[in-house]
């Protein structure tokens, strides 16, 4: 079982969502988050004042996966994910951890049956 992360730009979650799934991964949670890498903010105007933007809105997708499913996951992430043929700076990464275990509350089933 693995946990995969990925952090991508807000406006690709959709197409993430349909890639998802073609590969048939149904289960995910999304937050909105804010970081910088390479990007390192950008420059606004405000009432006249210019100032930097140091953290730039993400979204932060949690999926967890039997071992069978990572790459197809991974591949599904890449696809929506990217912007354009290349991609570019800002597109995203993607994590993927070890889980030592899954349970599902409403039964109380362990590992992979629980996903």
């Amino acid at each position: 079982m693995k946990l995969i992360i990925a952090i991508i730009q807000p406006s690709r979650l959709e197409a993430v969502k349909t890639a998802l799934t073609e590969v048939e991964v149904f289960r995910l949670t999304v937050m909105d988050c804010q970081g910088f890498g390479r990007q390192k903010g950008q420059t606004e105007t405000y009432r006249g004042h210019e100032f930097t933007v140091n953290l730039l809105r993400k979204v932060q997708l949690q999926i967890a996966v039997n071992d069978e499913f990572v790459d197809g996951t991974v591949q599904a992430i890449l696809k929506g994910g990217r912007s354009g043929e290349q991609g570019e700076i800002g597109d995203g990464k993607i994590f993927v951890l070890p889980m030592d275990d899954c349970i599902r509350i409403r039964t109380g089933e362990h590992g992979p049956e629980a996903i």
